[in-house]
């Protein structure tokens, strides 16, 4: 009877110490990784602070796991140094977040297969030649565009409804960064959210050519104001707009959606809503993949293409922001719920509609709505790039 007490007894022993052993043995293999940012800009801009809370997002899911270092402010065209730096730093993933760093980036990874990268917005990564290590995300804004081209035109309509302005003054303004299939993709959708709601609006587009000065996206809303526009939406970097629609002095007010923050803030008298494409899942997911030794795309959850990655309202990489119940018409919230869940279920067709348009690349490349347009369809970089016919105005900046 001794003698099975002791052998229980040993047993035990051994069994706890190959259990501490095992569990020691895991701790000291967990691998960790150091991950480099390289930002256009930093957190005044609110395209750059937007990245700034997925890094934050991903360094708290991980803690000590990973070690983050980040550059601000690297102009495109002037990446390859701090690039280098953080190689010779000895990161193991980096991510440059700017749609322009994407050529100088992959050049460089084809020159350091051993670590990874990430242009966010980039659209590169599946031209040849295709990396294993060269990777590009971005969300399915266009979503989030439509959703508040609906907020606006629903307050549009109750100023049409309330005779503050006649629907032949149902005009749109949009401060447009660049003529690439991003901006026009987001700037139409917004449109058709609009026209939704309002068939009689129409319209202009100013383009800066750039993505962050504050001075010159001012200078274009404050002439997208002198033209009448009842709302102002942008694709560029800074709150600029917001700041001229808050303070615009007109009889007749002039309203703003956002992107990538909420402008609130800014514009509490005047700012509608915003959206953003939230990048907290891909960095936590492709960081995961990283530190199991396993291929990035593989553990994303939304949709991959090659070295490719994207998601939209439904995985919550694109997001809806502060809408301002103070000014919003009534019913807003519900009917923004409502066009969601639609967006979710498949059940709504952005592109769409009795629209004719002509590529910005390609005057003989033209294209009918009436057969709709699969926007994401094989890239998570936006490729819609016609202008509607009629209904949406290029106009050109005033010189100073």
């Amino acid at each position: 009877m001794k003698k099975r007490y002791a052998l229980c007894l040993i047993t035990c022993i051994v069994m706890t110490l190959c259990l501490f052993g095992i569990h020691n043995l895991t701790k000291t293999e967990e691998k960790h990784i150091k991950v480099g940012f390289i930002f256009v800009g930093d957190e005044i801009t609110p395209y750059t602070n937007n990245f700034i809370k997925a890094r934050n997002h991903i360094k708290e899911v991980y803690g000590d796991r990973i070690e983050c270092v980040t550059t601000y402010n690297v102009t495109e065209g002037q990446i390859e140094k701090p690039l280098q730096e953080l190689i010779d730093g000895g990161c193991d993933y980096i991510i440059a977040a700017s749609y322009g760093y994407g050529p100088d980036v992959k050049a460089v990874a084809k020159k350091y297969p051993n670590i990874q990268f990430c242009v966010p917005t980039g659209d590169n990564a599946n031209e040849k030649p295709v990396l294993s290590n060269y990777h590009n995300c971005f969300g399915e804004i266009y979503q989030g565009r439509y959703v508040c081209g609906k907020v606006a035109g629903m307050k549009i309509k109750q100023m049409i409804d309330e005779n503050i302005i006649t629907k032949e003054q149902a005009k749109v303004g949009y401060v447009a960064a660049f003529p690439l299939p991003e901006v026009i993709s987001g700037y139409t959708s917004f449109y058709l959210g609009v026209r939704s709601v309002v068939p009689e609006a129409v319209m202009t587009v100013k383009y800066t050519n750039t993505w962050s000065s504050y001075s010159t996206e001012k200078q274009a809303a404050k002439e997208l104001v002198d033209e009448d526009c009842v709302v102002i939406s942008q694709h560029s970097d800074t709150v600029g707009p917001a700041a001229i629609c808050e303070n615009a002095q007109r009889d007749i007010p002039v309203y703003h959606v956002g992107y990538n923050q909420s402008m609130t803030d800014i514009a509490p008298t005047r700012s509608l809503v915003s959206c953003c494409v939230d990048y907290s899942s891909y960095f936590e997911q492709s960081v995961y993949a990283l530190l199991h030794d396993k291929k990035i795309e593989e553990c994303i959850d939304g949709r991959t293409y090659k070295q490719d990655a994207m998601a939209g309202i439904d995985k919550g990489w694109v997001r809806i922001l502060d809408i301002n119940e103070a000014i919003v018409p009534k019913g807003t919230k519900e009917m923004v719920e409502d066009t969601i869940e639609k967006i979710e279920k498949g059940k709504l067709e952005v592109f769409s509609g009795p629209f004719t348009g002509v590529s910005v690349f390609d005057r003989n490349d033209k294209i009918n709505l009436n057969t709709p347009y699969k926007e994401n369809a094989n890239s998570s970089s936006p490729s819609f790039s016609y202008v509607l016919d009629d209904v949406i105005t290029i106009e050109k900046m005033k010189e100073e």
